[in-house]
């Protein structure tokens, strides 16, 4: 008695079940659709830009160094990281072409400097501006 309920266990859960297999081929075609395509248009045009790279154009290396092409050798270019500082990359070390418009942290960064100079006094000259004449600017 005990083997006819086990054979009839065995039996239901054997049956062919398609929404099963449905669900199977959604996730894989979810998980192509959201992850794989994107990855590969991405290698795609980084393949595009580094085959298309001209001196002069501003990039951005895989590790986030900021610099202009100066010239493109075989599978090498020259990249100008600051005024006559130049060094050698592999095109696949250049991740982005930046557009002119784009705000890099080089000019951000210069922009700082010229902010800092506004004409006003430092902290070091108003203490001592207080020190000699024993008062402030704004008395």
């Amino acid at each position: 008695m005990g083997n006819h309920t086990y054979l009839a266990a065995s039996s239901s859960g054997s049956s062919f079940n398609p929404t099963s297999l449905i669900l199977i081929l959604v996730v894989i075609v979810g998980v192509y659709m959201l992850m794989i395509r994107p990855q590969r248009r991405r290698q795609q045009q980084a393949a595009k830009q580094q085959n298309t790279l001209l001196p002069g154009a501003r990039v951005r290396t895989t590790a986030g160094m900021y610099a202009t092409v100066v010239d493109v050798d075989g599978d090498d270019v020259v990249l100008e990281v600051a005024p006559g500082i130049e060094v050698r990359y592999m095109r696949r070390a250049v991740m982005d072409v930046v557009s002119p418009g784009e705000e890099t942290p080089d000019d951000s960064y210069e922009d700082e400097d010229e902010d800092a100079d506004d004409g006003e006094p430092d902290t070091a000259e108003s203490e001592e501006e207080t020190a000699h004449t024993g008062s402030t600017k704004n008395d």
